[in-house]
């Protein structure tokens, strides 16, 4: 338990740090590292899930994506399998964004069920907070889109978690 415990810390500290430069698009700007401790919550709260392998992912599943964390970096301090769910659920950003998006559509389904947790709890929130605090410049069609896009990548996910799906499905029930 120590040990677990000792991982989530770790993993939180380092996303905070990570992260400590960057806001939401929000209105408030909020900061950034919000989100993935909102991942973490979803996974341990909402969901259920105790396991600390994903719940380190979670909290770390936008470094190497948005912050220049290295995979390397993430195996170093982390271990193998926390980086490899990580590098999962990571768009490749030299990619144009609709290819990107159009990538987690086809690879949903290829996942790992650990990086299926940790995509199933992002989408949850994204569709979260774009209902509660949407980026200033989303119009409510982009708001829209993202939600029916989204749909399209938890639906190759299915199977995993009954729980977050149903999360899920209330979410997209309330779009806007």
């Amino acid at each position: 338990m120590a040990a677990e415990l000792e991982l989530i810390v770790r993993a939180t500290a380092f996303a905070a740090e990570k992260h400590r430069h960057q806001r939401r698009k929000d209105v408030q700007a909020s900061p950034y590292i919000n989100h993935p401790i909102a991942l973490a919550q979803v996974l341990l709260l909402e969901a259920g899930i105790r396991d600390p392998i994903v719940l380190a992912a979670a909290l770390l599943h936008d470094t190497i994506e948005d912050t220049g964390t290295t995979a390397d970096e993430l195996r170093e301090q982390f271990g193998e399998e926390i980086a490899a769910i990580v590098q999962e659920v990571t768009d490749d950003k030299k990619l144009l964004k609709e290819e990107r998006k159009r990538l987690q559509i086809v690879h949903a389904g290829t996942l790992s069920e650990r990086a299926r947790l940790v995509k199933l709890a992002d989408k949850i929130c994204n569709l979260r907070d774009l209902r509660t605090a949407p980026p200033a410049d989303w119009s409510l069609e982009r708001r829209r889109e993202y939600f029916d896009w989204a749909r399209q990548v938890v639906d190759g996910l299915r199977g995993v978690n009954a729980r977050l799906e149903a999360l899920f499905d209330a979410e997209y029930a309330a779009r806007p």
